[in-house]
């Protein structure tokens, strides 16, 4: 009896393995048909924080509208400085990766998630993206989208939305620019500089004092009032130039008695726009009228190398002007920040958002602005497209065209062995790579 019983206790644990094989067996096939099942589209992939070999093109799973988002079918993708910080997570609280980056796209309308009104299949659109937006499919809530002009194309889409709703806020929201006034802006041959400039075009009387890297300045000399080499002494330029444009103003009888007076009074400038900060927070203060207002919107000199690196962050920090508000109450001065994607992710104003696109669109339309494309390049290309905007090469916005094949000659001129030096200090004075590239627009 008792070898009976063992026998069968052991021809049941034979059944449950057979039977446990067979359910698993069955399991992994129907994984494998699920899997088998999801879309795929090509992204590009932040596998870590770090250089630009951290960066690839990969397979992802397609994204699928929930309510409230719609689904695109992505044409174009704009690239950053921002872009640039995230992939060496030299932002605030920066987050998980493996990621998908980019913040900003435009494409077709593949599919309405419940509860979408006002778009349907097929309408061209452009959109703010929280991360993700650099791949073949992006989903996104329906607030943060917009129809595209018929005669804008999906490159100048991609190109619209981050630098124009930065400019236009921080010159219209935040400082009140009106006509007469004077704005100094640093970078004016990127994308956020063009736009400052195009924008303060459509005021009268605006004079536009930019900073910019001088292999620049010929392209971009037609864009602003007065142009000056980054590494110049721009402080002293500017109220030279600020006194000198107000002398004619003054009547001849009362310009000898007037002069001195009037010097003092007008030299420098109402807004003064900062992506730079370090020591330039300390001369854009200094360069403030009475009244005037000083933004600061990026910290792109905390960027000195490849990495994130812990002497560049400290070396910026350190030459910031300590601000004393006590100061800033004796000299009638305003200090502000302007981060466009708090507002929209953190802040929750895309409505404030949505009617500063319907402004910007309705100036387009009008031909009052236009972005400004540097050059195009497929998703393979990151890599170079990050290079670039790292040297400061561009003029205008890099954008990635979803459907481009790669240009050949990037095959034999691979970023991975012409990254930037760690400790690089003057990237905008080295020319070796601005040249390169056959397909700027």
């Amino acid at each position: 009896m008792a070898k009976e019983g063992a026998q069968r206790a052991e021809e049941t644990e034979q059944m449950i393995e057979k039977e446990g094989g067979k359910e698993a067996a069955e399991g992994s096939a129907a994984g494998s048909l699920r899997a088998a099942d999801a879309k795929e589209m090509r992204a590009v992939v932040l596998s870590a924080f770090g250089g630009l070999n951290k960066l690839r093109v990969s397979k992802r799973v397609m994204p699928e509208p929930r309510e409230g988002e719609l689904k695109i079918r992505v044409k174009a993708c704009g690239l950053n400085f921002i872009d640039l910080m995230v992939r060496q997570g030299n932002i605030d609280n920066p987050p998980k990766t493996p990621l998908v980056p980019g913040f900003e796209c435009s494409g077709i309308i593949e599919a309405l998630g419940d509860s979408v009104k006002g778009f349907e299949i097929g309408d061209r659109v452009m959109a703010f993206v929280n991360y993700n937006a650099w791949a073949e499919v992006v989903c996104t809530p329906v607030e943060f989208v917009y129809k595209i002009p018929d005669d804008m194309s999906f490159s100048e889409a991609a190109a619209f939305p981050m630098n124009f709703v930065t400019a236009y806020m921080m010159l219209f929201e935040v400082a009140n620019l009106r006509e007469g006034m004077s704005v100094l802006v640093h970078s004016a041959g990127g994308g956020v500089g063009q736009a400052v400039a195009q924008l303060c075009s459509t005021i009268p009387n605006v004079t536009v004092f930019g900073t910019a890297s001088s292999f620049k300045h010929e392209a971009i000399k037609d864009s602003v009032t007065h142009l000056f080499d980054r590494n110049a002494d721009y402080v002293q330029e500017v109220k030279r130039l600020e006194s000198f444009h107000c002398l004619p103003k003054l009547s001849c009888v009362c310009f000898h008695f007037h002069l001195e007076a009037f010097r003092i009074s007008t030299e420098g400038v109402d807004i003064v726009l900062d992506c730079l900060c370090g020591e330039n927070t300390g001369k854009g203060l200094s360069l403030l009228k009475p009244l005037g207002t000083y933004i600061l919107y990026g910290s792109s000199n905390m960027v000195t190398g490849e990495t994130k690196s812990f002497f560049s962050f400290a070396k910026s920090w350190w030459q910031v002007e300590k601000v004393n508000p006590i100061k800033l109450y004796e000299e009638n001065k305003v200090i502000a920040g302007f981060s466009l994607l708090n507002l929209l992710f953190k802040q929750n104003r895309g409505g404030l958002i949505k009617s500063v696109m319907d402004k910007l669109i309705n100036l387009y339309n009008n031909k009052k602005i236009k972005p400004v494309v540097d050059s195009l390049w497929a998703l393979e290309e990151v890599k170079e497209a990050m290079q670039r905007i790292h040297d400061r090469g561009n003029i205008g916005k890099l954008i990635l065209d979803v459907e481009k094949a790669p240009t050949p000659l990037m095959a034999n001129d691979s970023t991975e062995t012409s990254e930037a030096g760690e400790e690089e200090e003057d990237h905008e004075g080295d020319n070796e790579n601005k040249e390169r590239m056959p397909f700027i627009q």
